[in-house]
């Protein structure tokens, strides 16, 4: 039976991070942000905000603050996870029932931080270099903490830059003419199961593959030594002969687009003749295997080549990729393909999280505020992840 003010007449809802939380209807008390708290639960679970609080440096003298590193952690990744891009909603996020349990401590009572101690939470504290780079190797962290539960048999990494329009005079911010616009050009690596394993902020004005290294080889020494298959894939702005001699020393299988060229092209000029006859109706795909050196690389590699002929096209769609796996040619190309997933979760932190959020003046301090967008995203992801794994088992 239920109560004249609507509310199911049976014991409350608990959260099992902290026990003196109830859920219940009160209309009076209405939090927009519950959905926070299945999250919070997650965290929980694996300690990964904890983690965070252990691996920064607190470098605050006084001895009256309110909150520890790890509840303004919390409420920084949390608000973004939230919707909250940046620190302009503090004070009214401070208030909300759901955010203070969500921060913990003295929270729970007095409320959370307010905008200004969130301002120089993220712009001094976390702006030092060892912070920074503390932040940088937390999504690795966290992946790992979340793999311990299922270990991997296979890894594939995908890396891939993007773009983060700037509207104003930020310190970095540069005209890219292949976006054609002032920007940021960060640096992402993503798994094959949408985690976002390391980025990196960058100039706008540098090459897609710019400091490929700084943020690549940290994700491939994590991997060293475990029982696991490895594979990368990327595109022809990763076409680098520097990437290849890495990737193979490292053991890793990949698969990266090559730009055409006259030479590659007459490897495969039988199939760049148009078909004699009809046109068909339906595509045509014809694929080819050949060794291939290009004057930088000091040894030959096997490429990949697909030529389709589609319906009402005069000329050939041509595509070649690089790659040390043994696998038919077909199976490269449609390992390949599955690469475009990548940009999808590219776009997925640009629209929900907001990761181009980039305002500041300093450049260290939009560095910042990317890492703690890739946090959001990535607990996010955790949680869509543990999703999709109880819809698979209960059919």
């Amino acid at each position: 039976m239920r109560t004249p003010e609507g509310e199911a007449n049976l014991s409350p809802l608990r959260v099992g991070f902290d026990r003196r939380l109830k859920l219940e209807f009160h209309g009076s008390r209405i939090t927009s942000d519950a959905g926070l708290l299945a999250y919070r639960e997650l965290d929980d679970a694996l300690g990964l905000t904890d983690m965070a609080a252990g691996v920064l440096a607190d470098s605050r003298t006084g001895k009256n603050g309110w909150h520890g590193l790890g509840g303004l952690l919390r409420q920084s990744v949390y608000g973004r996870l939230a919707g909250y891009e940046d620190v302009n909603d503090a004070d009214r996020l401070g208030r909300d029932p759901a955010m203070r349990w969500i921060i913990g401590g003295k929270a729970i009572e007095r409320g959370g931080a307010s905008t200004s101690q969130m301002g120089r939470f993220e712009t001094e504290l976390l702006s030092t270099d060892a912070n920074l780079a503390a932040l940088a190797d937390l999504c690795g962290s966290w992946i790992d903490k979340v793999h311990s539960r299922k270990p991997l048999k296979t890894i594939v990494l995908d890396m891939d830059s993007s773009v983060s329009p700037t509207h104003g005079a930020q310190e970095g911010t540069a005209y890219n003419g292949h976006f054609g616009c002032t920007c940021y050009h960060p640096l992402f690596v993503f798994n094959q199961f949408g985690d976002l394993e390391r980025c990196a902020l960058r100039p706008g004005n540098v090459h897609s593959a710019h400091d490929w290294r700084d943020v690549l080889a940290p994700v491939v020494t994590r991997y060293r030594g475990k029982r696991l298959r490895r594979f990368f894939r990327g595109d022809a702005a990763f076409a680098l002969p520097g990437i290849y001699d890495f990737l193979e020393v490292e053991d890793f299988g990949y698969a990266i687009r090559l730009p055409a060229n006259t030479v590659l092209q007459g490897n495969i000029a039988h199939l760049l003749k148009r078909p004699v006859g009809r046109p068909p109706k339906e595509v045509r795909r014809y694929y080819a295997n050949f060794s291939y050196q290009a004057a930088s690389w000091a040894k030959a590699r096997r490429v990949v080549a697909k030529v389709e002929w589609h319906p009402g096209e005069l000329y050939p769609r041509v595509g070649f990729i690089v790659t040390n796996l043994a696998r038919p040619a077909e199976w490269i190309i449609a390992f390949y393909n599955q690469r475009g997933t990548a940009e999808q979760h590219i776009k997925e932190g640009k629209n929900a999280i907001q990761w181009t959020r980039l305002s500041c003046r300093k450049f260290a301090h939009n560095a910042v505020r990317l890492q703690l967008h890739a946090l959001a995203y990535n607990l996010g992801n955790f949680l869509r992840k543990i999703g999709r794994a109880s819809c698979r088992e209960r059919v």
